[in-house]
């Protein structure tokens, strides 16, 4: 048998399905959002954000 496609006929999702998974989406996203940044990854990027006085800190001999 051969799948033939029904002239004006589209693939996809309704507009309510795409509604729904738009809002799961957004209440799950919410929640990642609310926990924030774990502070080691903060502490990480501030020292991300200054090479420079890392850079200092090596010349001096420390680490």
């Amino acid at each position: 048998m051969t799948d033939v496609k029904k002239p004006g006929k589209q693939g996809g999702l309704n507009a309510e399905i795409q509604s729904r998974i738009g809002h799961q989406l957004r209440a799950m996203y919410d929640d990642v959002v609310r926990q924030g940044v774990p502070d080691r990854f903060a502490d990480l990027i501030r020292k991300l954000d200054t090479p420079d006085a890392d850079l200092a800190a090596n010349k001096d001999g420390r680490d």
